[in-house]
Formats: structure tokens, C-alpha cells, sequence
């Protein structure tokens, strides 16, 4: 895949048509994407679930830092048990860390969380559960019109509220999701 035709590093913003429960109103953030599928982490939807409580139950004691409520992302709808750490990258290594750009990058392994734990981890960080995305499935789904897409912004993705971000990527394409209808269509 032409690196101009990726979608690493971009936003999906699902239209208002999209009635698929799982990704209704998101805005998901794509890590990966080439011919063999692509990885994204839904922003906006925090599962019920804050980083303090996770830790609590894979046995990760925070007890030493003051961790603010923190929510733990619903990141997709298969592979739950799967976690992700999405932040900005460090000149710490992780065990298991994919850079996407040269400011934030996805962590998988146990140590980025078990310095969370102790204040010794990434500033700006997301925690979500996620899975990936058959190839060929998100560009057939944007070509069915379920999907806009643009370029990433580490401020929408790290500092807003969930219940902004998804606006928010789209008031950078000009487009007030409020105003567009529920019903798709072809021009």
C-alpha cells in the first residue's frame, strides 16, 4: 500500500447513518493500516472502567501515586481482553512498542502500565481495549460512505473530554455532524 493512501495516524469519524452499535458515533483513531488490514482505537467511549481499577485487577499496585480517574477506553468490539496503551512517544523503551509518528506511540506490554502505576510513565496516555480490522474492510467502508476520514491531532486525541472528541475532528474537516442526516446516500 502507497504510503498516501494510508490512514495510519488519522481519524475515523463515523457518519451519523452508521447504525452498527459497536461503532455508532465514534471517532476512532487508526494506529496501523496497510494491505493486510488496519488497527484502530475507538477515543470516545470509555468503557466503565478507570485505569486505577484495572490495575486493581491484574494485580498492579498504584498505592505509591496519586492517579487521577483516568477511564479506560472501550476501544472495539471483539478482543476485549486485548489492551492497548496509545501515548506520547518517550525516550523510555517498552518491551512492546510500535511508534505510528515520532510523537505518540501504541504500547502493549505489562511495563508501560506497571510505571502508570508508580508515576514513572508517559505525561499524555489512553487505555483501551481494541482490535483489528480485516483487509480490505475499512476502505470498502469508506467507500460505502460509513466513514470521514482526516489527519490525527494529539490535542483532540489527549485533552479533550471523550464526549468532544468526536466533534471536535470534525469541526477540523469543516462539518457539523449535528447538521447531517441519519439516512446514507450516492451523489
Amino acid at each position: 500500500m502507497s504510503e498516501l493512501l494510508s490512514l495510519r495516524d488519522h481519524f475515523l469519524i463515523s457518519m451519523p447513518h452508521l447504525s452498527d452499535p459497536h461503532f455508532s458515533q465514534t471517532l476512532t483513531y487508526i494506529c496501523d493500516h496497510s494491505e493486510y488490514g488496519a488497527m484502530g482505537i475507538i477515543i470516545n467511549r470509555p468503557a466503565g472502567l478507570l485505569v486505577h481499577d484495572l490495575f486493581t485487577h491484574i494485580d498492579i499496585d498504584y498505592s505509591q501515586v496519586a492517579i487521577a480517574p483516568t477511564p479506560v477506553y472501550n476501544g472495539g468490539p471483539v478482543h476485549e481482553d486485548r489492551g492497548f496503551v496509545l501515548h506520547r512517544s518517550t525516550l523510555r523503551p517498552w518491551i512492546s512498542c510500535h511508534p505510528i509518528t515520532s510523537d505518540i506511540s501504541l504500547t502493549t506490554s505489562m511495563d508501560i502500565l506497571e510505571a502508570l502505576a508508580l508515576g514513572e510513565g508517559p505525561k499524555e496516555f489512553l487505555v483501551a481495549l481494541a482490535t483489528p480490522v480485516g483487509a480490505g474492510q475499512l476502505e470498502q467502508e469508506i467507500r460505502d460512505n460509513v466513514w470521514l476520514s482526516c489527519q490525527a491531532n494529539s490535542d483532540i486525541l489527549f485533552r479533550l473530554p471523550a464526549e468532544e472528541r468526536l466533534q471536535a475532528a470534525a469541526n477540523t474537516l469543516g462539518v457539523n455532524l449535528h447538521l447531517m442526516t441519519s439516512h446514507a446516500g450516492h451523489a
